[in-house]
């Protein structure tokens, strides 16, 4: 059973649905009791980054979700915004991120005049860097639907699973052991992202 955090943030009902297209059991909670019991793990999110991890301490799933991510070694997606949570920090707020991941969320800034502009919308390619069971028989033709204006920073570059090309390279997906953080949107990438998460569904 994959368990989806609900803090209150995120189209939790897109990610379910195409659960449901790919045939895996899911619930929505954030019931920590419920968290404990979860085999797989996703956090998702759109929205700030403050506002995000505010919404985790209110709820005060923060210390269940370390044990299972950190001690039980559950396996965790982060999606969008919960994929930054995982990190250290954001630039675009001041709380502390969960810290999962050595690296953190920065800004999009581009050179003037530029024909990028932010946020980062749209479907886009990703560059694999090291081999992984998340996207197996997928890659090199796979794209994904991004929507975001920061990006992933990452300080240590074995974590990072995949990069995109927008102006410049950035970090678009990092795995270290059992945490996942994917920048793009797997619920909105059509066949490509119904190719992850049975991947994601099947690990272990």
């Amino acid at each position: 059973m994959i368990t989806i955090i609900d803090y209150k943030t995120g189209n939790l009902g897109s990610i379910q649905n195409m659960l449901k297209k790919i045939r895996v059991e899911s619930v929505v909670t954030s019931n920590p009791s419920e968290i404990e019991s979860a085999s797989k793990i996703i956090l998702p999110g759109v929205g700030s980054f403050d506002q995000g991890m505010q919404n985790l301490n209110n709820l005060q799933i923060k210390d269940i979700l370390n044990k299972k991510v950190l001690t039980d070694k559950t396996p965790v997606l982060g999606i969008c915004l919960g994929m930054q949570l995982m990190t250290l920090g954001s630039e675009e707020g001041k709380l502390p991120g969960l810290g999962w991941i050595d690296a953190e969320s920065v800004r999009f800034r581009f050179y003037v005049p530029s024909k990028f502009k932010s946020p980062h919308m749209g479907w886009n390619s990703v560059r694999l860097h090291k081999d992984s069971r998340l996207l197996k028989d997928m890659l090199p033709e796979s794209r994904f639907y991004f929507v975001h204006s920061y990006y992933i920073r990452s300080n240590d570059p074995s974590d990072i699973l995949t990069s995109t090309e927008y102006e410049r390279e950035f970090t678009s997906s990092f795995e270290r052991e059992n945490i996942i953080g994917v920048q793009f949107h797997p619920e909105k990438s059509h066949k490509f992202g119904m190719a992850l998460l049975k991947n994601f569904a099947e690990l272990y």
